[in-house]
């Protein structure tokens, strides 16, 4: 069976990835702080058929990252890395004026330099899958000027140029940045907790489709939406 190494894997879009893939048969390592969300998330995606490794802990340190690793190896290696832990840096959101820079630390180190360090230790046993695969879940605000998303839209625009260029270094592998819209989500309350339009917004679940068509279809590494993905997937799944 095929093991995905899943951060932020007890909430959200994190939870919805891998209760999915768990029922295609893959099995799984999730990671996440919290250790009760996480091991309810665990328990769902047994309960699907899944092989699960629950690894409760921050990703920005490195035990915790040896941890995942170590129980991905143990499962069998590693086919797929979904870099889904996210920090904000400030919640609510501030503008750049009042965005001290441990805030804008926190979401580097969480949304870029964690996944950076997560991949250096499991590239190994992704270039010897049968078909790696590397997903970092990235953010409009990554491409967009958005008052007051300035520190993470910045971590996430790293992020989407660093898997261009592990992209272009690996090409054994898929690497793709996914931006999946605004969804229903706890970042997203905590980052506007007066959303007026929150309960228009959709649930994480009605993307993951889209991330499954990467996986099938395996176009080449680049940078996604989950809403072009969506669209294309009728007319491919009529040829």
């Amino acid at each position: 069976m095929p093991v995905a190494v899943i951060t932020g894997g007890s909430k959200g879009l994190g939870r919805a990835l891998a209760l999915a893939l768990a029922e295609r048969g893959w099995s799984l390592v999730l990671t996440a702080r919290g250790a009760g969300a996480l091991a309810e998330a665990g328990q769902a995606a047994e309960e699907r058929g899944a092989v699960v490794r629950t690894v409760a802990g921050d990703v920005t340190d490195a035990g915790h990252r040896g941890e995942a690793v170590a129980a991905a190896r143990a499962l069998g290696g590693v086919d797929l890395l979904v870099n889904n832990a996210s920090a904000l840096g400030a919640s609510p959101l501030a503008g750049l004026a009042g965005l001290g820079t441990a805030g804008l630390r926190e979401a580097l180190e969480t949304n870029v330099v964690a996944a950076h360090g997560l991949l250096r230790e499991t590239l190994p046993l992704l270039r010897s899958a049968p078909a790696g695969a590397v997903v970092s879940v990235s953010s409009d605000a990554a491409v967009e000027a958005y008052p007051t998303w300035g520190g993470y839209g910045a971590s996430k625009a790293a992020l989407d140029h660093w898997s261009a260029v592990l992209g272009v270094e690996e090409p054994g592998l898929r690497v793709w940045a996914v931006d999946p819209g605004d969804l229903r989500t706890e970042l997203y309350r905590t980052a506007v907790p007066d959303d007026p339009d929150e309960a228009a917004r959709p649930e994480p679940e009605s993307v993951v489709p889209a991330f499954l068509r990467l996986l099938d279809e395996r176009p080449a590494s680049g940078r996604y939406t989950a809403s072009a993905l969506l669209e294309a997937a009728p007319a491919a799944a009529g040829r």
